[in-house]
């Protein structure tokens, strides 16, 4: 029996498109052994190749005609966003295309947003995100951009106002209220969402707190100057690297020996976020708070549901 054909190290490591094998050299026909898996219409990868979520993004891009353009989560994904459901893959097309492609979304526009080398802009993605997303995650995945310096506030509004007729624009407009560019993680912008739409105040976002004789303690993730009250999401990191964790307890004296109180945030307790609400709000009481306690009603509940369902009405007429 004749040896195998090799495989050209192009295909090797990621999916290709037959016509890519075809280039090189590699016939049609060998794609059907063992050693290759179809991903997609006339996409492949080699059988021992890892596929990653960006391995995954790149097939769906391959699948498509080129005029088709990434958008939505899966072009924010696409920037590293490890958040959302990698499928189904999301692309926009001006005119008609019509293809069913398993996995594969395919929205059609009568102009297409703006454009970069990867596809729609960051904020056209995010604005194309919110027309469906929960006020949670447009939240977390807004805040990301933001700091990651993918978007700018400003940008997203220009948008937003000049392609008013595109699907998106009012739900990214209104979310942007609630987008902060300091926050530098997923789950303090999940917290601090929490605290808002509980009715609570807003806390300022990665603020440096300094003593009495204006020494830096920390910069705190979440905090309330006129309470003195520091909320504080612990990551895995945080207990993971002892160096790190001898860095908190340190800092954390600190905090309580110039009389900052604090609220230590987790994964679990972000599972719970009526208890944890509770529990930042009864910190500020001890504080001299005196304001309104959280509600857990209709503002609350909107967070867990599409960004549309808490816009007003439009005008019938």
């Amino acid at each position: 029996m004749p040896a195998p054909r090799p495989i050209p190290e192009l295909l090797r490591h990621g999916p290709f498109t037959r016509n890519e094998a075809l280039r090189e050299g590699f016939p049609a026909a060998a794609l059907l052994g063992r050693r290759f898996e179809r991903l997609f219409p006339r996409v492949w990868v080699c059988a021992d190749h890892q596929m990653d979520d960006l391995d995954w993004i790149e097939a769906a891009r391959l699948a498509m005609p080129e005029r088709a353009m990434l958008t939505g989560i899966s072009r924010i994904q696409l920037l590293g966003l490890d958040f959302g459901s990698l499928r189904p893959f999301h692309f926009v097309v001006s005119g008609d295309l019509h293809l069913d492609v398993d996995d594969i979304f395919l929205h059609r526009t009568v102009v297409l947003p703006p454009l970069d080398d990867e596809g729609v802009t960051p904020a056209a993605a995010f604005m194309a995100y919110a027309a469906e997303a929960r006020v949670l995650d447009a939240i977390k995945v807004g805040d990301w951009l933001l700091q990651h310096r993918h978007m700018t506030i400003e940008e997203l509004l220009g948008l937003a106002f000049r392609d008013r007729w595109r699907p998106g624009s009012r739900e990214a407009r209104w979310i942007s209220r609630y987008l902060d560019p300091g926050s530098r993680s997923l789950r303090e912008s999940e917290s601090r969402a929490f605290i808002v739409f509980s009715g609570l105040p807003t806390p300022e976002v990665n603020k440096d707190v300094r003593s009495a004789r204006g020494e830096l303690l920390g910069c705190g993730d979440l905090v309330y100057v006129l309470w003195k009250l520091l909320v504080e999401y612990e990551g895995r990191q945080h207990l993971l690297d002892p160096r790190q964790f001898t860095s908190d307890i340190d800092r954390y004296r600190d905090f309580r020996d110039e009389g900052w109180r604090y609220v230590q945030v987790t994964k679990e307790k972000l599972d719970r976020p009526k208890k944890l609400v509770s529990e930042v709000y009864a910190q500020l009481v001890r504080g001299g708070y005196a304001g309104p306690a959280p509600v857990f009603g209709a503002r609350w509940a909107s967070l867990f549901a599409p960004i549309a369902a808490a816009l007003p009405r439009r005008a019938v007429g």
